[in-house]
């Protein structure tokens, strides 16, 4: 009798234990489901603050640089106008400021294209530009850039050789200078010759003349002038690139911490 006892006890015990097992493996069970829904749904709302944060900064920054390129296209263009290196048709010398309206935007969208392709080509190899990193050597980079503009149309050479030998190496010592990698030397040379592709194009339309052409309808020092304007735009890019992911990771902090 008395196994039969211990017996029925244990047989009517253990569907109690059973339930209240089950119960607390469920309750854990909607716990996790309640806690992975939470977390689910900051991931989302942290990934979407995200890609709205990369999206403004990618429009500030191409903004920031198409401004500079139309700037500095306009000035320099201007420069040569003056010292008649480019000649442009009557018609087009009477609007504003005495040059061709389409100059500034065409080269300040080519200086947003190649702002924002220099920080991505460094970060597709895989090695981050790290070499005078701040704003000061920027702007002796735009200073050297403009001096090299100067010395095209200022500089008086027995021929246009010696000319377009002495600006390459001024260019090629720019990019030693201020930038020293391989990913700006290629996008320079990329530069040069797509830019001066269409500046050939133009000047055979008839859009514009070079005075003393040499090199297929333009100068042979042209190249040398793309090439050091390409280096020149990727710095201020790589520099609003890096300002911007310093500025986005203070706010992400402030975010997550929030």
């Amino acid at each position: 009798m008395p196994r039969l006892e211990d017996h029925c006890w244990s047989c009517s015990c253990s569907p109690k234990a059973e339930t209240k097992h089950s119960s607390g493996a469920n309750w854990f069970a909607s716990k996790a489901e309640e806690m992975m829904s939470i977390i689910t749904a900051m991931l989302g709302s942290a990934y979407g603050s995200l890609h709205d944060v990369r999206t403004a900064n990618l429009i500030r920054r191409g903004l920031v640089l198409f401004t500079v390129g139309a700037f500095l296209a306009l000035v320099l263009n201007l420069l040569q106008i003056q010292r008649n290196v480019t000649l442009f048709p009557e018609e087009v010398m009477t609007t504003l400021l005495s040059s061709a309206w389409w100059i500034p935007p065409c080269c300040g969208t080519g200086a947003a294209v190649i702002g924002l392709l220099y920080p991505c080509l460094d970060s597709h190899l895989g090695e981050p530009h790290k070499f005078k990193r701040e704003w000061a050597s920027v702007m002796r980079c735009i200073a050297v850039f403009v001096g090299i503009n100067h010395a095209s149309v200022k500089l008086d050479f027995a021929n246009n050789v010696q000319l377009s030998l002495t600006l390459a190496a001024l260019s090629l010592g720019l990019w030693w200078t201020f930038d020293r990698s391989r990913s700006g030397f290629g996008l320079g040379i990329t530069t040069a010759f797509l830019a001066t592709v269409i500046t050939q194009l133009l000047v055979y339309n008839g859009v514009y003349q070079y005075t003393s052409p040499d090199f297929l309808y333009v100068r042979s020092w042209l190249p040398c002038i793309f090439f050091s304007g390409g280096v020149t735009v990727g710095n201020i890019g790589r520099q609003l690139a890096m300002v911007t992911f310093a500025a986005f990771s203070s706010g992400f902090l402030f975010y997550t911490k929030g």
